[in-house]
């Protein structure tokens, strides 16, 4: 199963003071597992570009539409046996004591 897992900033870190683990490491393992298919941080929130259509017209805002203090500071896509697994592979991974990570399943569409 794939998962989607967002790697967003959160207003209340984790306070331990136990070194953080490093992302080089936690990338290079997942990727020699097969775990990670593809993942990459992205630009600011302020290089977004919003598009929307109403009513056949186009609509074209810069930077985000929802005004938020969290910011997804990259993604993942995971492949992993089930839920169990993403989630010990999303728990391992850095931000989720410096942000927080969100996952979400891949649903395959009908054709």
């Amino acid at each position: 199963m794939q998962y989607m897992m967002f790697v967003c900033s959160d207003a209340e870190p984790d306070t331990d003071t136990a070194p953080e683990p490093d992302i080089h490491a936690w990338v290079a393992e997942n990727d020699a597992k097969g775990r990670r298919v593809l993942g990459s941080v992205l630009a600011p929130p302020a290089a977004a570009t919003t598009i929307r259509v109403r009513n056949g017209e186009l609509l074209v805002t810069d930077g985000p539409f929802a005004e938020t203090k969290e910011v997804i500071f990259g993604f993942d896509i995971l492949k992993c046996a089930d839920l169990d697994e993403a989630l010990a592979v999303a728990r391992a991974h850095p931000m989720a004591r410096g942000g927080r990570i969100e996952l979400r399943p891949l649903v395959d569409l009908p054709e």
